[in-house]
């Protein structure tokens, strides 16, 4: 069975799709729509035989096909998915990360594909990647002990563009347990936009588990990465042991029992991975007729994450779990460090119980 299909917004998510979908033998790319007409020539060049569209409307109304890849920037994500289930040929569909531009909007989108019944994937590089899944299942089966925190640190990146594969990888390594809270700082001062959307200059985003496993992620322009050179580190620290890797790097360090002196470890590398690995699963939910959510599901708990930090930037404050529970607090004059005089209310910190 081979399936047709189509690309959305062929920036460098779409052309991740586009190159996949020519690899594998299970699907026949066919069509290509964006905005901007100069990308068309290029599209033609490289895709020999692509039909190009200047928008998803006029691509489905002259050209439907069984699988639909959504990858322009995310505040257009929801209204494209809509238009593309309305499409009966729809068999499946790729939504890029970050789902959306709010949670809302990714909670929608993907109670919509359910309705349908319809397999859907989100593209997170790390679920495809041989590193990644061994370290992923080294932690899931205690062999640094009790995971306690994993600290992430991403120069040259910001959390919504790239912070949120981080945050899925996380939940991966947690076992996908519910979030407590969100606590973070961010510096805007340069006024650093990315991918179409504004982000900060630097921030430090703390996440809470209910399991009490801390997720500590610092982003920004410039961050100074403690393992010479490199770009990205993740570093996963238990109770037996610590692993550290680096995001697309082939290989990790391991210091538990087994390694009390620390191993380089290098996995071969699947054959498949990235788009090509997720679309192929996308193909085998389609065969089988067994749409499977998990993976969505935990990139909308990252985006969620995600929202939540810049609602905890932008109000001083906390953000617990639940967050469509979440309520803004009162804006705040209290500043620590400051001196109190007793007046405008406001607790003794001498005084606090077991609960509070």
């Amino acid at each position: 069975m081979v399936l047709t299909a189509s690309v959305i917004g062929c920036g460098v998510g779409g052309r991740l799709s586009l190159e996949a979908l020519t690899a594998s033998p299970l699907f026949q790319l066919v069509a290509a729509a964006d905005v901007r007409f100069e990308v068309h020539k290029s599209l033609q060049q490289d895709f020999p035989g692509l039909q190009t569209f200047s928008s998803h409307q006029e691509m489905f109304a002259q050209c439907p096909t069984d699988v639909v890849c959504v990858s322009t920037y995310a505040p257009s994500h929801e209204s494209i998915v809509l238009d593309a289930l309305a499409v009966p040929s729809l068999r499946g569909i790729l939504v890029e990360k970050p789902l959306g531009d709010t949670a809302v909007a990714g909670r929608q989108i993907i109670e919509a594909i359910k309705a349908r019944k319809l397999p859907m994937v989100v593209p997170h590089g790390l679920r495809t990647r041989a590193t990644s899944l061994e370290v992923i299942d080294r932690v899931l089966h205690s062999e640094i002990g009790e995971l306690r925190s994993i600290e992430v640190q991403c120069d040259k990146w910001d959390l919504l563009n790239a912070g949120i594969h981080w945050l899925d990888f996380c939940l991966a390594a947690t076992g996908e347990a519910p979030i407590a809270s969100v606590l973070a700082a961010c510096d805007t001062s340069t006024r650093t936009y990315r991918d179409g959307m504004q982000v900060e200059t630097v921030a430090v985003t703390y996440v809470e588990n209910v399991n009490g496993v801390r997720m500590i992620l610092q982003t920004g322009d410039f961050l100074r990465v403690n393992t010479p050179g490199k770009q990205i580190l993740f570093r996963l620290l238990g109770t037996g042991g610590i692993i550290e890797f680096w995001a697309w790097e082939n290989g990790y360090s391991i210091l538990n029992a087994q390694y009390p002196a620390g191993q380089i470890i290098v996995p071969d590398e699947f054959p498949v991975f990235g788009h090509r690995r997720h679309l192929e699963t996308l193909a085998e939910q389609i065969r089988s007729g067994t749409p499977a959510y998990r993976l969505p599901e935990s990139s909308l708990t990252a985006l969620e994450i995600c929202e939540a930090a810049f609602l905890s930037w932008q109000h001083r404050c906390q953000v617990r779990f639940p967050l469509a529970s979440f309520v803004p607090p009162a804006p705040s004059d209290w500043h620590p460090g400051k001196p109190y005089f007793g007046a405008g209310g406001g607790r003794d910190g001498r005084k606090l119980g077991q609960q509070f």
